[in-house]
């Protein structure tokens, strides 16, 4: 999965389409996403102690990673790649960036 929590994303099939938001939490297994404001369903809570309410709740239902697309800090549409660091540590970068860079440590 390509998508990881905190990645701006934008909405590319369904009722939200063309909405932007900030993925909270990724369902691996599942293959579906959460993302901030998108997809919201509404939850009929039953009041569970006399103190307690029960009420209509508003929650963010998951999407498919498949009706999601990674957008850049510039808000383009981008396709991802994996980047390795010197740590081994794991980074998806936009391919538009990565192409930028090298241009301009060529022309140096």
């Amino acid at each position: 999965m390509k998508v990881k929590v905190g990645d701006n994303v934008k909405i590319i099939a369904g009722k939200d389409k063309g909405k932007e938001g900030k993925v909270i939490k990724t369902l691996k297994k599942k293959n579906h996403v959460v993302v901030e404001g998108i997809n919201i369903c509404k939850r009929h809570s039953k009041p569970r102690t006399n103190e307690d309410k029960g009420g209509i709740i508003d929650i963010e239902a998951s999407l498919n990673v498949s009706n999601v697309k990674v957008i850049n800090a510039t808000a383009k549409k981008t396709k991802q790649t994996p980047k390795k660091e010197e740590k081994e540590i794991k980074k998806t970068v936009a391919k538009k960036t990565v192409a930028k860079k090298t241009e301009k440590k060529e022309t140096k």
